[in-house]
């Protein structure tokens, strides 16, 4: 399929969220090479218009939502570059996967396959514009900044969803937030001392909002633990911190170094070790059978992070509610409300730590936020607040859900649930700037987003393909 090969050309180029500039030029000159008008917003934004197959000119204007970011991570002793390198994907079986990192699939196929419908001349539609968002998975900021006029349909095919038998028709809100929290650094202790790494890592992390329902280890409390109880016997004498691998992902990973005196450390904590791997094989072992902790020795450090400034950080992980925090009355089996710590780094100053929670309740999820802002001021910390995406709900008896609906019927011979999910997408930001508009999200099976395990089912690619298509037929 032609949408496939201009998934490899996207996957060449390099679009972690903040930097789509390159990928920003590589859909102008798409819209370059086939003649077609284009437009670049100052975000990066990009619409391309293309006019409606001859004789269907006055049918109703379709706009196809896609972003160009995606969320790069990638797999522990991997050398990636998220920059610089490509993504390199390859298939296997019915699945295309990626070699060491995430795929891409979230929101690239959804993306080629909307390029390739402007390539297709022999495809039938009316007046088409294909937007593309930026930094849609680490603020949303390219739609919170759209201009009102930036789009002029109001039916809109959103191809960012990752459930093949689904139409989702709502989403919920999301409050990501940066805490900056100060921290002094002081010489090493002297004296005799062992210096340590302590690496977790083997974690399946994935979604934080999809995912945040599926008992998944967050390597962010596990690290939190794992260095209370060490603080327990010992103080802990913390050289370096570093969890997670984005904002929007469960933490699979995490590692530290820290020094304790020599006083048979070793025994101690190889012990501590055994135990806690055994705990986790024990409470982790089915959904995270890879995780693991390794504490192996580690080259001095000149100087740790002050006893005081450790703590602060350990009261507030404490104390901020993760994972799930309410299920919804109204929608059996779907999260309300959650919370995720998806990275926690030290440099010489601070520490910085990202909290991304996501209600349907837009009171509930300013509150929760807000909440957790007030925890980490309690322990001298700033706080940023990096996007506040309101909650979209869509009405599932309109015409244009049903014309959708009866496509996957006519074509496929079933008919998708209609869900509101606990994912965050646009659609929100569309409502609010553009009156009157309605949407349709759909997509193929995409399994572990946000992960370096993500990978997407081929054959549901053709079958969404094929119901785009007809869906743009029927809509001319």
């Amino acid at each position: 399929m032609r949408y496939l090969e201009i998934f490899k050309q996207l996957n060449a180029v390099p679009r972690p969220s903040h930097h789509e500039e390159r990928v920003a030029d590589f859909l102008c000159q798409f819209a370059l090479n086939l003649g077609l008008q284009y437009d670049r917003d100052e975000h990066n934004c990009v619409v391309i218009r293309k006019p409606a197959t001859p004789g269907h000119e006055n049918a109703t204007p379709i706009v196809i939502l896609n972003h160009m970011d995606m969320v790069c991570v990638a797999e522990p002793g991997k050398t990636f570059d998220p920059l610089n390198d490509p993504i390199e994907a390859y298939v296997d079986g019915e699945w295309m996967r990626a070699r060491g990192t995430s795929l891409g699939a979230d929101n690239g196929i959804g993306l080629s396959m909307a390029l390739a419908i402007l390539e297709d001349d022999t495809i039938v539609h009316g007046p088409l514009e294909v937007i593309t968002t930026t930094n849609e998975e680490d603020g949303m900021t390219g739609a919170a900044n759209l201009s009102p006029d930036f789009i002029k349909g109001r039916k809109v095919i959103n191809l960012d969803s990752e459930d093949y038998d689904t139409i989702t028709t709502g989403a919920a809100g999301a409050y990501l937030q940066i805490h900056h929290l100060p921290l002094t650094r002081v010489p090493a202790p002297s004296g005799q001392l062992r210096w340590y790494n302590i690496d977790i890592d083997g974690g399946r992390g994935g979604h934080s909002g999809v995912d945040i329902n599926k008992g998944r280890a967050s390597a962010t409390t596990l690290m939190w633990a794992l260095l209370s109880a060490i603080g327990d016997d010992d103080v802990v004498n913390l050289a370096d911190l570093s969890i997670g691998e984005a904002n929007a992902s469960i933490a699979s990973s995490a590692h530290a170094v820290i020094c304790l005196e020599d006083d048979g450390s070793d025994a101690l904590l190889k012990a501590r070790e055994e135990h806690f791997n055994q705990w986790l094989r024990e409470e982790y072992g089915t959904t995270d059978p890879g995780l693991r902790c390794r504490i192996t020795p580690a080259q001095p450090s000149k100087s740790i992070i002050s006893s005081d400034d450790v703590d602060a950080l350990l009261t507030a992980l404490e104390q901020i509610p993760q994972g799930v925090v309410k299920m919804s009355e109204d929608m059996p089996g779907t999260v309300e409300t959650s919370n995720n710590v998806g990275r926690i780094t030290a440099d010489r100053r601070e520490f910085t730590i990202s909290t991304h929670t996501r209600s349907f309740i837009e009171d509930d999820m300013v509150a929760l936020g807000e909440q957790i802002r007030d925890i980490f001021a309690e322990q001298g910390a700033t706080t940023e607040l990096v996007m506040s995406a309101p909650a979209w709900q869509e009405n599932q008896h309109s015409d244009f859900l049903r014309l959708t609906s009866d496509t996957f019927n006519d074509v496929l011979g079933w008919r998708p649930r209609m869900v509101a999910m606990h994912f965050v997408l646009e659609a929100g930001f569309f409502v609010q700037k553009f009156p009157g508009i309605e949407m349709a999200s759909i997509g193929p099976k995409i399994v572990e987003p946000h992960s370096t395990g993500e990978h997407v089912k081929l054959s549901t690619c053709t079958d969404i393909w094929n119901v785009t298509i007809e869906l743009l037929r029927r809509l001319a």
